[in-house]
């Protein structure tokens, strides 16, 4: 794996937010830690999050707490959809999940993009713990990945939710404009 030091930075379009993600190559895989700022329905929120990934980028630890209230998530995965709750315990109503999904950022959009790899007009259907922020309830969806450029474009899909995106990315996989949504500042 090719070592990675970046600083990303999102602009969240109509949420007056902004994140700032720093993520770095380690012994063994990638640590990926943001803060995120936002306004929903009229109420401000702020949340920390740490993702730490294997070399292949798959989800092996994750952490999302909300500043103000404390409460968090704190989930832990063996990389083969078996998932732990902070005390240890399975979480079986998210076996078979790989990657995750955070609402407020377009970052774990990144995570099935670059784990995947598809080729043009290849798809692949994936069961994601998804978390909405503010309200950190844990809930596993589906979505559709659907490769349209690589390293350029990618079909987004919610299968639970209809929601159908476009987005379009750098050489890295990482997330440039998410319409609507999301637009990278650097």
């Amino acid at each position: 794996m090719t070592d990675l030091e970046e600083a990303t930075r999102w602009e969240s379009i109509g949420r007056n937010g902004i994140e700032h993600l720093h993520i770095r190559t380690t012994t063994g895989g990638l640590v990926a830690q943001s803060v995120v700022v936002g306004t929903r329905d009229g109420a401000k929120y702020g949340i920390f999050y740490r993702v730490v990934l294997d070399a292949n980028w798959v989800v092996r630890e994750l952490e999302v707490k909300d500043t103000a209230t404390d409460e968090k998530q704190v989930l832990s995965a063996e990389g083969k959809g078996k998932w732990f709750d902070a005390m240890g315990i399975h979480m079986a109503g998210l076996d078979g999940c790989i990657d995750i999904d955070i609402s407020a950022t377009p970052f774990t959009n990144t995570l099935p993009i670059r784990r995947l790899q598809l080729e043009p007009g290849a798809a692949q259907v994936l069961r994601v713990p998804y978390i909405p922020v503010p309200a950190l309830k844990l809930v596993a969806v589906e979505q559709r990945y659907t490769c349209l450029q690589p390293n350029q474009l990618c079909r987004y899909e919610g299968l639970t939710s209809g929601f159908v995106a476009e987005l379009a990315t750098d050489e890295d996989g990482f997330i440039v404009d998410y319409p609507g949504l999301f637009r990278r500042l650097s």
